[in-house]
């Protein structure tokens, strides 16, 4: 498979060191020193383009991809107010896309426990809930993408809580989550339900960023060939 990576940054190189191993080809590499090198004719020399840039180009970058007719795999985040607009822009050139705030298959397992504890938790509301995430000092965006993706798991089914906050809540009715930037940390999510009885928590800790680059060349060989909008649920088969 030939790739083009949009965004060539620390994930970048991580997610070339995996395909590389796996026998796959790098025919485009885009950093913040090359962006003049991103047109059409380099993208489609590629079978799949993988981006990870950050929330001000993400959009565009997919855009850019789909309409020079490659499938794009997408892991920026922060940019998920233009998400209809870019799966629209799909449909329109009968493209493929798919988007995952997280490739870790860890971290998509904890996704599928993250939504069975809360519907366990929805019948007791004496356990109030909140959430903690920490990473490096250089993500740009916060809460996480991931954290966000976690919260809105809870709100489906912890009624009283009825939307999602960055700072300490305010009221009960604010689902609280709390952004660390701390180095060298790539990742940690913790979901906490606490009564005046005990605690319940699950906690996700990822060690560096493996996890997330082997997901998204396993993304990649998952949407070559395919037409649509596509989440890691499809290729984990969950």
């Amino acid at each position: 498979m030939k790739i083009a990576l949009i965004g060539y940054g620390k994930m970048g190189q991580a997610i070339e060191e995996i395909a590389l191993q796996k026998g796959h080809e790098i025919v485009l590499r885009i950093g913040i020193d090359n962006v003049e090198d991103f047109t059409d004719e380099a993208v489609k020399k590629a079978d799949v383009a993988i981006e990870f840039t950050g929330p001000h180009s993400a959009a565009e970058n997919v855009k850019k991809c789909l309409a020079a007719g490659v499938p794009v795999v997408c892991g920026s985040t922060g940019w998920l107010a233009e998400y209809n607009e870019v799966t629209g822009f799909c449909a329109q050139h009968d493209g493929a896309f798919l988007y995952a705030s997280n490739f870790s298959i860890g971290v998509n397992i904890f996704f599928e426990l993250n939504t069975y504890l809360a519907k366990l938790m929805a019948g007791h509301p004496d356990y109030d809930v909140a959430l903690e995430e920490i990473h490096h000092t250089q993500k740009r965006d916060a809460p996480s993408g991931t954290a966000i993706t976690l919260a809105e798991q809870v709100l489906q089914h912890i009624t009283y809580k009825k939307q999602w906050v960055n700072h300490i809540a305010d009221n009960p009715t604010e689902l609280e989550i709390i952004s660390e930037r701390i180095d060298p940390a790539p990742g940690t999510h913790k979901i906490k339900y606490t009564s005046p009885i005990d605690d319940i928590e699950i906690i996700h800790t990822a060690h560096n960023r493996k996890g997330f680059a082997g997901g998204a060349v396993l993304a990649a060989e998952f949407i070559q060939g395919k037409k649509g909008v596509f989440g890691m649920k499809e290729v984990l088969g969950f």
